[in-house]
């Protein structure tokens, strides 16, 4: 079982209904209507309204349909729904009435990548255009890091980068360069994550306990995969690499005793949002190998970070934002539009959540781009 509420209509908008003064005596006790948690709306139903001035700034108690007792919260006018809210307050008020609009904190990140990055672009968001702005890589000075998957691209970058932070580096690969050697401490190579013995073997190779674990390795082939070409062998490649690897990979570690003090940060990306998908791939689908893997990989995540909690190792995933990679090379067309980057950015955007990891945030699927959650 899960404590997250499933959302009730993703169609409706995110935005909550604010006023100056409200009046609550037109909700009734077992009445129908909407409340918010986490930044999304379910459906609920009044409990009890109460006219004590403790409960002021929150005076109605809602059940959430479908879940026991121990979701039922106390909510104010701000986190409700209701036509009846509507309807006393436009009676009240009208055109002339005074209407106070409660700006809350964003929780999640916008699913349309070109709106995501012209509204940055808008707001001059510097943590998203110049992630420069608020990186501190000293935080990983004698940390020791782990990158499964350090050979190219984002997790190569991320080995560079923490060198030159005077991190300790273990990198693991299957087939090593002269580059990587001279980024990291220790290279590990002939891994393979599909292999629950080579992660052993990593594991074993590891002679000390670990400060970071960055699971990074991916597989996105370009293919046509769709109901017209169905690539069933290809999407269980998929899943073996980023759905079972982690498992294997944290597993093993954790078998070796490596995992006593560590962050566990797995890549995944937003492709693996479900809920994302009717926006991303609207009236499309498409790429079920790679949607499919990414999913089951973000649950596994999930569940990891339950199974960690009682030796307090947090495990976070991590959409790195939209990296000029190999692997997104197939969307070359659209990099400039949609605000990907350079590879050496990229990998700035991910060690700076990394290094905000801690057990209040285990769980959490984040996008690197903003800071902000992306929802399962």
């Amino acid at each position: 079982s899960s404590t997250a509420l499933p959302a009730c209509d993703r169609n409706r908008s995110a935005g909550a209904l604010a006023m100056a003064t409200v009046d609550y005596s037109v909700l009734s006790v077992g009445q129908g209507l909407q409340a918010e948690s986490d930044g999304l709306f379910y459906s609920a139903q009044v409990v009890m309204v109460s006219e004590s001035k403790n409960r002021a700034k929150a005076p109605v108690k809602v059940h959430f349909v479908g879940y026991g007792p121990e979701y039922d919260e106390w909510v104010g006018a701000s986190r409700l729904k209701s036509k009846a809210l509507k309807a006393q307050v436009a009676a009240k008020g009208g055109k002339g009435g005074k209407k106070g609009k409660t700006e809350r904190p964003r929780v999640f990140s916008l699913p349309d990548q070109i709106a995501r990055f012209e509204r940055a672009k808008k707001e001059d968001n510097k943590r998203y255009l110049d992630i420069t702005t608020v990186y501190d890589g000293s935080v990983f000075k004698g940390k020791r890091v782990l990158i499964v998957g350090a050979s190219k691209g984002l997790g190569f970058e991320m080995a560079k980068e923490l060198k030159t932070q005077d991190a300790e580096v273990i990198a693991t690969c299957r087939s090593s360069s002269p580059e990587l050697e001279s980024s990291a401490k220790q290279v590990i190579k002939d891994i393979d994550v599909t292999s629950y013995d080579s992660m052993k073997k990593m594991a074993e190779a590891i002679k000390d306990p670990l400060d970071y674990v960055i699971f990074n390795a991916g597989y996105f082939p370009d293919i046509k995969d769709s109901l017209d070409s169905v690539q069933a062998e290809e999407a269980l490649n998929q899943f073996d690499i980023q759905a079972c690897g982690p498992i294997r990979c944290i597993g093993a570690l954790k078998a070796a005793d490596k995992l006593k003090g560590a962050k566990v940060v797995i890549i995944s990306t937003q492709a693996g949002s479900t809920r994302w998908r009717f926006t991303q791939n609207k009236g499309e689908g498409g790429n079920y190998g790679h949607h499919m893997s990414r999913a089951a990989c973000n649950i596994g995540a999930v569940l990891m970070s339950e199974e960690l909690k009682a030796l307090e190792v947090p495990v976070v995933t991590l959409h790195p934002g939209f990296n000029r990679t190999t692997m997104t090379a197939k969307f070359a067309h659209i990099w400039d539009a949609e605000g990907a980057v350079e590879p050496a950015e990229g990998a700035k955007r991910v060690l700076y959540e990394c290094g905000k990891i801690t057990m209040k945030t285990s769980g959490q699927f984040i996008n690197c781009e903003d800071g902000l959650q992306i929802p399962f």
